[in-house]
C-alpha cells in the first residue's frame, strides 16, 4: 500500500513544478540587546538618518515608569497623572531605536519581527517606513519585514510608545517590557501559532493526540510538503510519530490534521506536571525547511455541579489574582522573575492563578506548565465602555478580535490553562447589549479553542446579571463573601434559582478569607476562590490599608498593600493565616502593635475589605514593659499553648469554631514568645518570636548562587539585619549601600514598605521590618559576581554568585 501511495505521489509531481528549498530551518534570535532609548517626544525619530547618538543605551525588557523621575531619586511624583491607580508613577511618550545587519544569504527568506508586549499604543517603523502598531499593551504582535530590509547597509527599527493619560486601574509600566525576537524562516514554514495539539481521547493509560498544523507556502512555486509530527517523553525519548504529505499551492497554506496514539501515558497534574514535547518538522524534496518544538501536557478537565475535576480528582482551587508587574523590577518581564513568582505562589499553597486583567507573558505560562499551577487566562478589563479615560475601550471595536486571537492562539497548548476569561467587572453587564458582546467574544473563543470553558469576573451579584452569566460556561463571582452578601448566601440563593450554574469566587476579600473558603468547602458547585491579591503590586495605592475612597492622604502610598506576599517575595501575615485555612497542622504567631503600623482611616467604607489585621512578627516592645499586648495565633492544629520565657500562658482551641485564630493578652516582657501546636495531644508544630538586640550584622542570602551568563538571568538576594545571635531585628530601618563587582549588575532594589518613595534603581535601600532585597542580573560573560553591603554601625558583608555559560 505504501509503495502504491509513493508511486501515486511521484506521478502527481511529474505534473507539478517543485521548488528547491534551503535546508536551513527557522532561526529565532533574541532581539533584546543594544537598543537606544529616549524618554519624551522626538520629531522624526522614525527616520533612518535620525541622530540618536545622545540617546541612552539600554537592553529590553525595559520599563521607564519604574525609573527615577528626572532630577530626583524616586520614580514617584505626587502630581503624576496616574495618581492612586498607577501608584503615582509617571509614563508618557518615549522612543526606542535599534540598528542591525543581516547577511546576504537571508535574501529571499521570511524575516519576522515579534514583540511579546509593549505598553502601550506602540507604533513601529523599519528604515523610516511604517510597519504598523498595537494599541493593547499585553498581546504579542509581529511584522513580516522581509520586503523592507537592507542587505547592503544597517537597518533601523524605531518604536514609538505612547502610555498617555489615565489608561489603567493599576501599575502597568511603560515601554518594551517583554521580549523582542527576530525570526528567519524559509518560504515554506510552520505558521505563527500554527501548531495546536489536543488529547480528545484519554482512556486508562492511553491517549489519542490530535495535532493540527498550519503550513504556509510563501514561495513562488507549488510544492509537496511532508509534515512529520514526533512525540517525545520527558526524557526526550520518541514514543510515537506520524507523517503526511500534501500539495500546497504557491501563496496558499494548508491545515494538516493528524492523530497519534500514545500508550502508557503520564498525566499532567498539579503535583506532577508531566510535559511531553511535540516536534514538528516539514520537508520539501526531503530537505528540512522548518521545525518547531511544542511542550504539552495530557490531562482531563471536568466542570459540573459536583465540582471541578482534573484527571478525575475533585479539586478545590486555592487561587490568587495576579497583576503582571514584578515588584521592584516594575513590569520588566525577565524569565527568571516569572518563574520565581510561580515558585513563591506554589510554596505558599496556591494551586491556581487568575491573570488579572490581561494575558500574561509566555514565560509565566511556561513556568505554570512546568511547576504545576492552574491558570485562568484573562483578556480584558473593559470592552466598549472604559474605566479610565484612555484605556482599552478606545480600541476595543477595532482590535478585540485580533487581541483574542493573540491570547488564545498563542496560549492554547499550555496545559496549565483551564479557563478563558473574557473580562472583569465589565460596565453595564446587566444590559442585553453588554451580554451580547460577552456572547460574541465567547463564541469567537470557541472557534479558536473548544477544549476549555469561558468565564468572566462579575461583581454586584444580583439577579439582573443572569443574562450576562448565561453567556458564560462558568460564573466568576467577585466578592461573594463579605459586603452585601455577608448576611445572606448568594451562592445558595443563585444555586436555587439557577441550579445549572457553576461558580467560583473570582475575587475574594482578604478580610473575608475564612468565610470565603468555608463556602468553597461546603458547596460542591463552588469549586474555588481567588484572593485579591496573591502578590502585592504597585498601584491602587493603599487599598489594603486606607481602603476606599482614595483622598489626598493616599500619597505617599505607592503599593496596594493587599497581597498575601509582598513585592519582595516575603509572606505577609494573611499568607500565614491562609496556611491555616488550606493546610493541616500550621502554626504562626503575631502581635498587634501597641501603635498602628500606619495612620488609620476612620472613613474607610465598610465594604472595603482588601486589608488584613494590623499584626506583626515582632516581640520588640521595650517601651511597653509589663503592659498587655494582643498576641494572635493562626493555627490549624487542634489547640495551641502559648509560652513566654518558658512559662505557659495556657492552651486554647484553634479550629473552625474559632476561625483558626486564638488571642492572648500578654504583659510584655523581653525574651522568647513561643506557640506550640497540638493535634490529638501530640506536639506537631512550633512558632517562635524572639526579642532582638540592636542590629549588628547584614545577612545576605541569594535564592540562586549560580546563574546563566545570558545577559538576563537573575539572582534575588534577600538582606536581613540581625543581632549577634542571628535574630532579625524587625525595628531596623537602616540604609544599606551596595557595590557590585564582576559580571553582573544591580537591576533593582526594594523592600515591602508601601509608603516608601525610595528609588528602585539606586544601589542602596533602607530595610523595612529588618529586610530589603537586591536583584542582580548577569552579563553575557561568565564569571564571578560579588555583591558587597555596608551600613553605618553594622559589619560589612558580601556574597558571591557564579555566572556560567
Amino acid at each position: 500500500m505504501k509503495s502504491i501511495l509513493k508511486y501515486q505521489l511521484c506521478l502527481l509531481l511529474c505534473f507539478t513544478k517543485i521548488a528547491y528549498v534551503s535546508a536551513q530551518v527557522t532561526s529565532k534570535q533574541s532581539f533584546d540587546f543594544d537598543w537606544k532609548f529616549y524618554n519624551g517626544g522626538a520629531i522624526s525619530a522614525e527616520n533612518y538618518n535620525y541622530n540618536d547618538k545622545n540617546w541612552r543605551s539600554i537592553d529590553v525588557p525595559h520599563d521607564w515608569s519604574i525609573e527615577d523621575v528626572k532630577n530626583t531619586n524616586s520614580p514617584f511624583n505626587i502630581n503624576a497623572i496616574s495618581q492612586v491607580n498607577g501608584g503615582f508613577t509617571t509614563a508618557g511618550t518615549c522612543w526606542y531605536r535599534k540598528y542591525f545587519n543581516l547577511p546576504n544569504e537571508d535574501k529571499g527568506k521570511k524575516i519576522i519581527l515579534t514583540f511579546d508586549g509593549v505598553y502601550m499604543n506602540s507604533t513601529v517603523y523599519l528604515n523610516g517606513k511604517l510597519l504598523g502598531g498595537n494599541p493593547y499593551g499585553y498581546t504579542e504582535f509581529s511584522f513580516d519585514i522581509s520586503e523592507k530590509l537592507n542587505f547592503n547597509k544597517p537597518n533601523v527599527i524605531a518604536v514609538k510608545v505612547q502610555s498617555e493619560g489615565e489608561n489603567s486601574r493599576w501599575y502597568a509600566g511603560a515601554g518594551i517590557y517583554r521580549h523582542v525576537w527576530l525570526s528567519t524562516k524559509n518560504p515554506i514554514n510552520i505558521a505563527n501559532w500554527g501548531t495546536y495539539i489536543t488529547t480528545p481521547i484519554i482512556e486508562k493509560n492511553n491517549a489519542t493526540a490530535n495535532i493540527k498544523t498550519k503550513v504556509n507556502n510563501q514561495s513562488a512555486l507549488t510544492v509537496a510538503v511532508k509534515l512529520q509530527s514526533i512525540i517525545l517523553d520527558k526524557q526526550g525519548k520518541i514514543i510515537n510519530h506520524t507523517t503526511n504529505t500534501e500539495i500546497i499551492k504557491t501563496g496558499a497554506n494548508f491545515n494538516f490534521n493528524q492523530n497519534i496514539v500514545l500508550k502508557k501515558i503520564n498525566l499532567w497534574a498539579i503535583a506532577n506536571p508531566y510535559l511531553y514535547t511535540l516536534v514538528t518538522k516539514i520537508f520539501v524534496n526531503n530537505k528540512l525547511t522548518d521545525s518547531m518544538a511544542t511542550p504539552f501536557g495530557i490531562r482531563t478537565l471536568k466542570f459540573s455541579a459536583q465540582g471541578f475535576f482534573i484527571n478525575g480528582v475533585n479539586t478545590k482551587l486555592k487561587g490568587g489574582c495576579l497583576h503582571h508587574d514584578n515588584g521592584p523590577l516594575g513590569s520588566k518581564t525577565y524569565d527568571r522573575a516569572e518563574v520565581r513568582k510561580v515558585e513563591i505562589l506554589k510554596a505558599a499553597g496556591y494551586n491556581a492563578v487568575r491573570t488579572s486583567h490581561n494575558p500574561p507573558s509566555n514565560a509565566f505560562l511556561n513556568a505554570c506548565d512546568s511547576l504545576g499551577m492552574l491558570v485562568i487566562d484573562e483578556a480584558f478589563d473593559c470592552w466598549k465602555e472604559g474605566k479610565t479615560s484612555y484605556d482599552y475601550h478606545l480600541y476595543f471595536d477595532k482590535y478585540w478580535k485580533k487581541d483574542i486571537e493573540a491570547m488564545v492562539l498563542r496560549d492554547r497548548n499550555h496545559p496549565a490553562i483551564i479557563m478563558w476569561s473574557n473580562g472583569n467587572e465589565i460596565p453595564n453587564r446587566e444590559t442585553p447589549a453588554v451580554a451580547a458582546v460577552s456572547k460574541m467574544i465567547n463564541n469567537y473563543i470557541k472557534t479558536l479553542d473548544s477544549t476549555r470553558p469561558t468565564t468572566s469576573g462579575v461583581n454586584d451579584l444580583k439577579p439582573n446579571k443572569d443574562g450576562f452569566f448565561a453567556t458564560l460556561d462558568i460564573a466568576g463571582y467577585n466578592y461573594a463573601a463579605g459586603g452585601d452578601h455577608l448576611k445572606n448566601d448568594v451562592y445558595a440563593e443563585d444555586h436555587k434559582r439557577v441550579p445549572q450554574r457553576l461558580m467560583y469566587e473570582s475575587e475574594a476579600y482578604p478580610l473575608e478569607a475564612f468565610d470565603s473558603w468555608q463556602k468553597v468547602l461546603a458547596k460542591p458547585y463552588v469549586f474555588g476562590a481567588f484572593v485579591w491579591t496573591a502578590l502585592d503590586y504597585i498601584g491602587e495605592a493603599s487599598i489594603g490599608w486606607h481602603g476606599y475612597w482614595p483622598d489626598e492622604k493616599s500619597f505617599p502610598w505607592t503599593l496596594a498593600y493587599c497581597g498575601d506576599i509582598d513585592i519582595c517575595g516575603n509572606k505577609r501575615p494573611i499568607s500565614f493565616y491562609r496556611d491555616a485555612l488550606w493546610k493541616t497542622n500550621q502554626l504562626s504567631v503575631f502581635v498587634t502593635p501597641p501603635v498602628p503600623t500606619f495612620n488609620t482611616n476612620p472613613l474607610r467604607e465598610n465594604w472595603s475589605k482588601w486589608h488584613w489585621y494590623d499584626v506583626q512578627a515582632d516581640w520588640n516592645h521595650q517601651d511597653y514593659e509589663n503592659k498587655p499586648l494582643d498576641v494572635v495565633v493562626y493555627s490549624s492544629c487542634q489547640e495551641v499553648e502559648l509560652f513566654l520565657n518558658e512559662k505557659s500562658l495556657g492552651k486554647k482551641p484553634t479550629n473552625k469554631s474559632t476561625k483558626f485564630i486564638a488571642h492572648w493578652d500578654v504583659p510584655y516582657q523581653s525574651g522568647i514568645l513561643k506557640a506550640v501546636g497540638y493535634t490529638y495531644n501530640k506536639q506537631v508544630n512550633i512558632s517562635v518570636l524572639q526579642t532582638a538586640a540592636a542590629a549588628q550584622n547584614i545577612n545576605m542570602v541569594a535564592d540562586r548562587n549560580q546563574i546563566n551568563a545570558n545577559g538576563q538571568d537573575l539572582s534575588y538576594v534577600q538582606i536581613s539585619l540581625t543581632d549577634d545571635n542571628g535574630i532579625i531585628n524587625p525595628k531596623a530601618e537602616n540604609l544599606i549601600k551596595f557595590e557590585i563587582e564582576g559580571q553582573g549588575e544591580i537591576v533593582a532594589v526594594g523592600n515591602g514598605k508601601p509608603t516608601s518613595l525610595e528609588s528602585y534603581q539606586l544601589a542602596q535601600r533602607k530595610t523595612w521590618q529588618g529586610k530589603c532585597l537586591v536583584i542582580i542580573k548577569a552579563s553575557k560573560i561568565a564569571g564571578k559576581i560579588i555583591l558587597k553591603a555596608t551600613a553605618d554601625g553594622l559589619k560589612p558583608t558580601q556574597t558571591e554568585i557564579n555566572s556560567i555559560n
